[in-house]
């Protein structure tokens, strides 16, 4: 049975997801291979539990490969995370590249840095969500009211109009009635790639 990679294309050259399952090194090499077919030449690894740089590279040695590890227990996402990665990210795209931003399961810090980077892009933040989900329909983004508040800073807006950009995030994500923990569960019960 030939597996699909364990991420989705949310942009023309942008693509989320999931880590590749490196318990399984062939079917790890497929769809990393799959992925590589696809143009993907920039790897952003949002996970702070693992760096597949090392195998990722003997493969595809002319990827990039960035990690950006950072935990997924519901904190803050630092500044930092954000502008970094979306700084990579940016530089791959305007160059013609496409990128992959990926961490462990495709639900939070992956789709989040994605999210970033299409605030960056010019994005409405409720109609990034909305592409977002379309395309992994697993994808929680977490940290989406940290990006937005993130973005509308650096962008130098009031605080009034940041947590109202906020608001409008989390109504998004109470009207959409998913919880992380069913998006979780689901994607346990299925496998990368089906």
């Amino acid at each position: 049975m030939s597996e699909g990679p364990n991420a989705d294309r949310v942009l023309d050259r942008l693509w989320i997801g999931g880590d590749l399952p490196v318990e399984d090194e062939g079917m790890a090499r497929g769809q990393l291979d799959a992925l590589y077919d696809a143009g993907v030449r920039q790897i952003v690894d949002c996970r702070i539990e693992w760096d597949d740089s090392s195998w990722v590279l003997a493969e595809h040695p002319d990827l990039d490969y960035r990690w950006l590890g950072v935990d997924d227990a519901g904190q803050t996402m630092p500044d930092e995370w954000f502008e970094t990665g979306t700084d990579a990210v940016l530089e791959h795209l305007e160059g013609g590249g496409t990128s992959l931003v990926h961490c462990h399961m495709g639900i939070n810090r992956g789709p989040s840095m994605g999210f970033a980077v299409m605030l960056r892009l010019g994005w409405d933040p409720v109609e990034a969500l909305e592409r977002i989900v379309e395309r992994r329909p697993v994808a929680y983004v977490d940290y989406a009211e940290d990006a937005v508040d993130w973005w509308r800073r650096r962008e130098g807006a009031e605080e009034r109009v940041r947590a109202e950009a906020v608001a409008r995030v989390r109504r998004w994500r109470d009207e959409r009635g998913v919880t992380m923990g069913e998006l979780v569960r689901r994607t346990r019960s299925t496998p990368p790639g089906s």
